[in-house]
């Protein structure tokens, strides 16, 4: 147990000690009751033996008073006819005539007696002094001894099988324990994998184990989601905010007349908006509410002059020409919201990596396709393009624009590719082709997949 465990516990009660002790008292027992069956059953048969043979002598008695109408004496010197409980030993004879079933009697001296009925009309006795004949007796002390030193040494020989047992048995539980408090919370994604369990036998344990695992790894997914959320808000707030800066920079620098203040302050405003939305957007992300994200018939072309517009400042006059084909003009079941920040995200990509050329922007077979004539993907990041905080070296952003697309697109079960030249990325695999120059050819295209 590790010295934090220790610190939190007012007592710690070993398991592995309770084990053995239990095993050990089972044992004692077990062994007790043992010995006094076997020193019972001694008696018993020794006993059994004598009044066998009373009754035997008895028989023989009997035939011979048939025969001869005479008793014979028994043929035994250690056994006498008696006609009446009054000619008995003074020693027994007191004890005889109050408990007439009653057929062993204790003298003195050591002397052992045994009486059996041989006929009740005429009342015949037959009395055997038995000590000479006794076995089990004299010895009961040695025999005694003999019990309880059997009974200890296989009672300690049982304790050390249960420390044994008790060992290997809570091997595995003591490694589950150190685990768990050897894991830091930074640690929590890697240390309970879905392989943490399969490292523990199919027993109790294991059960405990997989429950961790289970429970911690919900744990760690809600830890990736609100870390995931902080820098998505970051990012995703930076476009609104420059829009707010910049449109608040010109106003103040010209002194424009009523109507173009409106326009100014409608920007603001859509601005404002727009990062109301984007944040309930990634709070949705961020708790993993599938539920909430209500799909309707959103018109994509909308959304995409719109986005366009957020995201023109990003061309800085750059002889870039956006083209928006008219395939775009469809209605797609989705959640507006959402697909407002994918394309900002698409869009806004597009346009800062493009110095020159053409970003192109169509619609066919379900699927959305944003092309660009940029410097395409880096060899080096290509096959980790959609994971957070990947970025060329040259860029100025943080990393974290297509691991918004990708989360939005596994969240909504949308299916996306990055390709570069020939290379393709599906839903942020790794890149086909990713070994050859320092950047794979030139140009980007971003799909997105649809459901019907």
């Amino acid at each position: 147990m590790s010295a934090k465990t220790a610190n939190n516990s007012t007592k710690f009660h070993s398991l592995s000690r309770r084990i053995v002790v239990q095993f050990c008292v089972f044992t004692l027992v077990i062994s007790a009751v043992y010995s006094l069956i076997s020193f019972t059953l001694m008696y018993t048969l020794e006993d059994s033996f004598i009044e066998q043979q009373l009754q035997q002598e008895a028989a023989y008695l009997s035939a011979q008073y048939q025969q001869t109408s005479n008793w014979p004496a028994p043929r035994s010197q250690s056994m006498q006819l008696h006609f009446s409980r009054d000619s008995l030993p003074g020693e027994i004879r007191p004890k005889a005539q109050a408990e007439p079933e009653r057929k062993e009697f204790f003298g003195q001296q050591g002397r052992h007696y045994h009486l059996h009925t041989v006929s009740t009309q005429p009342e015949v006795l037959l009395l055997a002094e038995v000590s000479q004949q006794l076995l089990v007796r004299p010895i009961s002390g040695g025999v005694l001894q003999f019990l309880l030193i059997s009974a200890l040494l296989v009672s300690s020989i049982a304790c050390l099988i249960a420390w044994f047992v008790s060992r290997r048995t809570t091997r595995p539980l003591k490694q589950l324990a150190a685990l768990v408090d050897s894991a830091a919370p930074q640690q929590l994604p890697q240390r309970f994998s879905e392989h943490f369990a399969s490292q523990f036998a199919n027993d109790e344990v294991g059960i405990l184990a997989r429950t961790l695992q289970q429970s911690l790894g919900g744990i760690a997914r809600a830890l990736e989601r609100e870390k995931s959320f902080t820098a998505d808000v970051s990012h995703e707030l930076r476009t609104p905010l420059a829009v707010i800066k910049n449109t608040v920079e010109l106003w103040q620098s010209q002194q424009a007349e009523p109507d173009a203040d409106q326009q100014l302050m409608a920007r603001i405003y859509d601005a404002a908006v727009q990062m109301e939305k984007t944040v309930q957007t990634l709070l949705i992300l961020a708790r993993e509410e599938h539920a909430a994200a209500k799909h309707s018939s959103t018109a994509l072309m909308p959304l995409l002059e719109r986005a366009i517009l957020d995201n023109s400042m990003l061309l800085n006059d750059k002889p870039v020409t956006v083209q928006l084909c008219d395939s775009c003009r469809v209605n797609i079941n989705a959640n507006a919201d959402m697909l407002k920040v994918l394309l900002d995200n698409l869009l806004s990509n597009a346009f800062k990596y493009t110095e020159a050329g053409e970003v192109s922007i169509a619609f066919s077979d379900n699927c959305l396709q944003i092309r660009d004539t940029g410097p395409g993907i880096a060899a080096d990041i290509y096959p980790h393009i959609t994971e957070a905080g990947v970025k060329g070296r040259h860029s100025t952003g943080f990393g974290f624009g297509l691991a918004i697309v990708k989360r939005l697109c596994e969240h909504q079960g949308w299916q996306m590719s990055v390709s570069s030249g020939g290379g393709s990325n599906d839903q942020g695999s790794g890149a086909q082709g990713s070994s050859g120059p320092a950047r794979i050819n030139t140009g980007t295209l971003v799909s997105v997949g649809f459901s019907h």
